[in-house]
């Protein structure tokens, strides 16, 4: 699957979760995942990943069959299999959720449901991302990631 989208975002954060995995979050305030804490137990439980860019603007996302070299990974669990890849200020929270309105900055991809390995690789303002099944849904982060 590859595929290829662009989007801005504000917070210089992109992010990538399943509707589903982080539908607990909704009724929290809109940025909850600013709060270190927050952030890294969500994403050690697998439900979204962060991944910090470094300044906000425009970015293009490719969805590639694997990354083989120079990227990080973290793994991910997708229990609709519906998975927005976007800004992070469009994360679930505030009693919103991305709903594929024009204000939101980001696509949502489909998946088959499951666990899935999540390799990432930014170069300028293109992120590659790879996504393959595994058995694993957990990560063990300390901090947030920054790229």
């Amino acid at each position: 699957m590859i595929q290829e989208f662009s989007f801005n975002t504000d917070t210089a954060t992109i992010a990538v979760f399943d509707l589903a995995a982080i539908k607990h979050r909704i009724s929290d305030t809109p940025d909850w995942w600013s709060i270190i804490k927050d952030e890294v137990q969500e994403v050690n439980d697998g439900n979204i990943a962060f991944l910090g860019v470094g300044q906000d603007g425009s970015y293009r996302i490719i969805i590639v069959e694997d990354i083989a070299e120079g990227f990080g990974a973290l793994h991910l669990v997708f229990p609709s299999g519906q998975v927005f890849i976007g800004a992070g200020e469009d994360t679930t929270g505030g009693d919103l959720e991305p709903d594929g309105s024009d204000a939101i900055q980001g696509s949502v991809v489909s998946f088959n449901p499951g666990n899935y390995l999540l390799k990432y690789k930014k170069t300028g303002t293109v992120l590659e991302l790879a996504f393959s099944p595994s058995e694993e849904r957990n990560n063990q982060l300390e901090d947030s990631i920054r790229l």
